[in-house]
């Protein structure tokens, strides 16, 4: 059998799928840091060291998680003094590490709308810059019909905890709801909760699996 990268629920699949509910980074956004530091650094190898030893990907989940920039940022110059001035500006110049809309997914998200399917973000992002990524966004922010940050909920998928806020907050049922994100550990933490979920891992295989749970 043809493996198309999806994962479900157990639940009967036949149930009405009603709703989307999209992920941010590495669906509908571009975000990665060395678009920021390969500016700054200018050389490849000190700018990867910087990003897997200093500020990390798990690191930045402190962020996400609602850790103030100021607090993250003075913990962390402390800890690497040598890096003080790049840690610095992970707060100061972060929206340079936007790289703007990912278009495919963006297509996908309108087409979901047009075709009267409600819209929902479900994100690991600081509160602190989801304004720049609402920014990014621009017109697409009013088909959005709920969103949900870890930064403002102060918890992170794969918790069951933000899955949950986002279902009850906007009314919603877990299965009738498709969950898409880039991370399978984050598409694993949806389908514990019952949330139908697809790894956004190509834009094809996200299609093929959709059009099975919408038929």
């Amino acid at each position: 059998m043809m493996q198309v990268g999806l994962s479900y629920t157990e639940m009967d699949l036949k149930a009405m799928i009603r709703n989307i509910i999209f992920d941010f980074g590495g669906v509908l956004l571009d975000w990665n840091p060395r678009y920021l530091y390969r500016k700054y650094f200018g050389n490849d190898r000190e700018m990867e060291y910087f990003l897997t030893e200093v500020c990390t990907l798990e690191r930045n989940s402190e962020l996400d998680c609602g850790e103030p920039f100021a607090e993250w940022v003075k913990k962390y110059q402390s800890e690497y003094p040598r890096y003080a001035e790049a840690i610095e500006i992970y707060h100061t110049r972060w929206p340079e590490m936007l790289g703007g809309q990912i278009p495919e997914g963006v297509a996908l998200l309108r087409d979901m709308k047009s075709a009267g399917y409600g819209i929902y973000g479900l994100t690991n992002w600081s509160a602190e810059t989801i304004g720049y990524a609402y920014e990014a966004f621009g017109d697409l922010m009013p088909l959005f019909d709920g969103i949900v940050v870890s930064g403002e909920e102060k918890t992170l998928k794969p918790g069951p905890e933000i899955y949950r806020i986002l279902l009850d907050r906007y009314g919603l049922k877990a299965e009738e709801c498709v969950f898409l994100d880039d991370s399978r550990k984050n598409v694993d933490g949806a389908i514990a909760v019952g949330i139908n979920g697809i790894l956004y891992d190509d834009i094809a295989r996200v299609r093929i699996g959709l059009s099975g749970l919408l038929k």
